[in-house]
Formats: structure tokens, sequence, C-alpha cells
């Protein structure tokens, strides 16, 4: 069974949401994103997302588009962030990693060669933006091939005539895009969400998580109610920024963590609710 199914299966028994929390690779270094992926576990992340930056995130608000660019400044490459999961292994070979971003990185990688390599790394799943259900034999089938989960991103805006093919090759979960629009805007309203999660838990036999526009620990608790996972992503690269100073460059005065603490303590604050969810 792999780490994605084991996860999903012992939470179901537990009768709670994971907490999927997104960061940046190589943001803004790779000592401190490092430092960040490794500590996220104790701080209630069941799963982890993470960021290889493209110079064009379409998908992408603002805040883990600033992150990108910074951690392609520090020289981060999808390489690097191989080597971020394989150093995450060497002390945690429970907490899935599902690596996020677009095609173009792992084109110019090769997507034969990086399927092994990601293998060899301990990387779970992989979540490509703009890779659709029509081009599978891209990158889907060879992940596949090999154990690793393609995850398929469902909007408000596919239809019933569109689900079917979205979620055909998919496996691990599918992620809901709560919101029309890119990351970190407003909330999604919990009742359409919920409508939308019944649909596609009717089409597919997967757990479901939410994303895009949680930004409070509210907001994750009021999904966690109904949704197999939570991911946040904006929340904390925006707070990692904030730590940091206005460009995210540099730490605060007085700030020896160079601004991981303060990331820890938010996805901990998300994390308990994400948890208490269904205790009422």
């Amino acid at each position: 069974m792999s780490r994605i199914n084991a996860l999903f299966t012992r939470l179901k028994t537990e009768n709670r949401a994971a907490f999927v929390p997104y960061i940046m690779g190589g943001d803004p270094d790779y000592a401190t994103s490092m430092d960040l992926l490794k500590r996220m576990p104790g701080a209630g992340a069941d799963m982890i997302e993470l960021g290889v930056p493209f110079t064009d995130p379409m998908a992408d608000g603002p805040a883990i588009e600033a992150a990108g660019l910074r951690a392609l400044k520090a020289g981060q490459t999808l390489a690097k962030t191989l080597e971020m999961v394989r150093s995450f292994r060497t002390e945690d070979d429970q907490t899935p990693v599902v690596l996020m971003g677009y095609y173009n990185p792992f084109y110019a990688y090769g997507p034969e060669k990086f399927v092994t390599d990601a293998v060899a790394a301990g990387v779970d799943g992989l979540i490509i933006v703009d890779l659709p259900a029509e081009e599978d034999a891209e990158l889907c089938a060879p992940a596949r091939a090999q154990g690793v989960d393609f995850i398929r991103l469902t909007t408000p805006t596919t239809d019933d005539n569109r689900l079917p093919a979205v979620i055909k090759n998919s496996s691990g979960f599918v992620y809901y895009v709560s919101i029309a629009g890119v990351t970190g805007k407003a909330s999604g309203d919990t009742a359409a969400v919920a409508a939308a999660l019944a649909r596609i838990k009717k089409a597919s036999c997967l757990p479901v998580a939410v994303g895009f526009g949680v930004k409070t620990a509210e907001t994750a608790r009021e999904f966690a109610k109904f949704a197999d996972a939570v991911v946040v992503g904006s929340a904390l690269v925006s707070e990692l920024a904030k730590a940091r100073g206005t460009q995210g460059l540099e730490a605060r005065p007085g700030e020896a963590d160079n601004g991981v603490n303060a990331v820890l303590k938010l996805a901990a604050d998300i994390s308990g609710a994400i948890r208490a969810a269904r205790r009422s």
C-alpha cells in the first residue's frame, strides 16, 4: 500500500481529514526550505505538497508566484527539489510528499528519467497543473507505472461531461479547487464546496482534498467536516515572507529561525482546527 493510500485508510478510521500544507521548494533558500520541510510533520502535517518553482505559474496567486521567483533566484531546480525529498526521507519514511508544479521543468528534465529519480528520492505523487488528461502519455502513465500517484485538479467549472475524463487515470486523491481563480483568493462557499465534493465522490472512489483559498484555521475547520483533506498554501507561504520582511529575503531582527517557527505555529493552529472539526 502506498503512503498516500495508507494515510487515508488510517484517517478514515480516525474520522478526520488530513492536513496538507504546501511549501515552495527552495523559498527563500534551500536551507530554510529544507528546515521547514523536515519540521512540518511535527507541526501536524499529514501529507506535504512541495512546490516546484516555475517562471510562469498561471494558476498561482501573488504569494506563491513571489515564492517561486525567490526560489528560482536562489538557484532552486527540479533536481534540488528531488534532493530535498531524498534528504527528508532519511528522517521520515511515513509522511507522503507530493510535488506540485507545471510541466515545463519536468519535460526539460526528461519524464522517464524524472519518474525514476522521483521514485528513488521517495516522492509519492505528482500534481501537474497544466497537463490535461488528454496528455496522459506524457507523464501520468509513466508515473503510475512506477507507483507514483498522479493527482488531478477539478474545479467549479468541471462539469459532469468533463469529470470522467479528469478522474479516469487519477490516483491517490482528487484535488478540488474551491474557487474559480488562482491560489490565495477568497475562500469558496462552504455549501457549494460540499455539494461539489458529493458530486465528485459519486464519480470516483478516491479521497477528495480541498484547496485554493483556504486562508484561515476556521475555513480549514469548516472544509474538514466533509473533505478528506484540506490543503493550505498561500497562508503559510505569506507567513514565511512576512516573518522575513516585506521582500521575504531577510529575517526580522531577532528572528534567528528565519521565519520557520512562525510558519510552524500557523501550521499547528490549522492542524488543530482540522483535527477538531468532526469532534462536536
